[in-house]
């Protein structure tokens, strides 16, 4: 079993607070990528996990077991990392035995053979056995760094953005490969990231984490479709959830001077930020709203409309065949059922209370 607990872990370099109070538990064999800007804690919290760095306070265990005391090498754990941290000199075989013949390990020729050769066919990288790390291209030094992880068989895999240095082509394949190698190998994965088209394409469940705190957990579904607040609502979605400022009364919204209809949270009224997201806003003639075309994006199946009403700009995705121009006048409306209400001032989530 390698499910990963952390409780009330405090770390703090000097007069920087890294982590608050972070709570978090990865059950066992499941993918959870935690989600946060530069400067968030995702690494620092990885390093806690790992035994690279030790909580001011709060406790971390692995498996049931309480890890405090547990060095790095102790914890059956393994770190990928975004830089390659590869042998240059050595063959891509010789980087991937070398873990297995680190001091203390005793494993035989026959066995560090076979791991080696599971670990390649798995990555699709044994034709690059023989060839020296330095021929390789990015995309292979990163299969080389997870196939380093992958043959000491840890319990738990620790990704601290291994695909931001790599194209955006490439970043795609090896989202797919990492699922699949998870789905193959049945460890725990946790994996951080700035990027949240790796979190919503990646994770079983998502954590977003802002200055140290946990701020939501739970499926990509439940992140994007009923974030807790509009941090977590910007954070995810490209383009992100419209933020509307407006007043509700008599079950309607109040925006820019229009009316629409709201089917969740109805009862009272007074400002509140509406949220909603850009493929739920509809372009029809005679809808309530009215915008002016700013810029249009395309991008070959849909087009991002970014549009101005007034002192607010709105995204919205449209189909690729709509017709419209810049500077044009468009009405629009939107999903009354896909709206989503935030206190103006804390910025929650109404209906979440």
């Amino acid at each position: 079993m390698a499910r990963i607990e952390l409780s009330g872990i405090n770390k703090s370099y000097g007069a920087s607070r890294a982590l608050r109070d972070l709570s978090l538990v990865v059950e066992n064999g499941e993918f959870f990528v935690l989600l946060g800007r530069t400067g968030a804690g995702k690494t620092t919290t990885l390093r806690m996990i790992a035994g690279l760095e030790k909580p001011d306070s709060g406790a971390v265990s692995i498996g049931g077991r309480d890890v405090g005391d547990m060095t790095a090498a102790e914890r059956d754990v393994a770190l990928v990392l975004q830089q390659y941290s590869l042998y240059p000199r050595l063959t891509v075989r010789g980087n991937l035995e070398f873990p297995l013949r680190a001091p203390g390990r005793k494993f035989t020729e026959s066995e560090i053979a076979g791991r080696v050769e599971r670990a390649a066919k798995t990555l699709q990288i044994t034709h690059l056995l023989d060839r020296k790390v330095e021929r390789l291209s990015g995309g292979e030094m990163q299969r080389v760094s997870i196939g380093r992880a992958i043959v000491r068989q840890p319990s738990v895999f620790l990704m601290d953005e291994p695909l931001s240095a790599l194209d955006a082509k490439l970043r795609e394949s090896l989202r797919v490969e990492l699922k699949k190698l998870h789905s193959d190998l049945g460890a725990t994965f946790l994996f951080v990231t700035h990027d949240q088209v790796e979190a919503m394409s990646m994770g079983d469940k998502i954590g977003v984490l802002r200055q140290g705190r946990l701020v939501q957990v739970g499926t990509p579904a439940d992140i994007y479709e009923r974030p807790l607040n509009t941090f977590v609502a910007r954070s995810v979605g490209s383009p992100p959830m419209n933020l509307i400022n407006g007043r509700l009364a008599g079950g309607m919204a109040e925006i820019g001077g229009f009316t629409l209809p709201i089917a969740a949270n109805t009862a009272g009224s007074g400002a509140v930020t509406f949220g909603v997201r850009p493929e739920n806003v509809v372009l029809a003639p005679g809808a309530p709203g009215e915008a002016r075309i700013f810029d249009i994006e395309d991008q070959g199946v849909v087009k991002i409309l970014v549009m101005d009403m007034g002192e607010t700009r709105l995204h919205v995705t449209v189909p690729a065949g709509t017709q419209v121009q810049r500077d044009e006048v468009v009405r629009f409306g939107w999903k009354a059922d896909r709206v989503v209400t935030f206190d103006v001032e804390s910025g929650a989530n109404l209906a979440l209370g």
